[in-house]
């Protein structure tokens, strides 16, 4: 994958199949992917957005999280733009 901004959709997964999927987008990032954009929903989807924030905080390819366009989304950035 080699796409500046990748969406992954996380609907109806669990927590641990979330993981997976992640990781396989984070090890598969070529050199100009900038964001993972991680649609997760924000009813029943606070479970994955809080399981994100804190999987991912301490991975050394992600750069920073932040909220996403919505409440269901979150944007983990593995590349600065600037």
């Amino acid at each position: 994958m080699n796409e500046p901004f990748i969406k992954i959709d996380l609907h109806g997964l669990t927590q641990e199949q979330a993981v997976k999927v992640v990781d396989r987008a984070i090890a598969s990032a070529g050199p100009g992917t900038y964001q993972l954009h991680l649609i997760h929903g924000y009813n029943r989807g606070s479970s994955l957005r809080s399981m994100i924030q804190n999987w991912y905080r301490y991975d050394s390819k992600v750069k920073r999280i932040m909220p996403g366009d919505n409440p269901g989304v979150t944007v983990l950035v593995l590349k600065e733009l600037f």
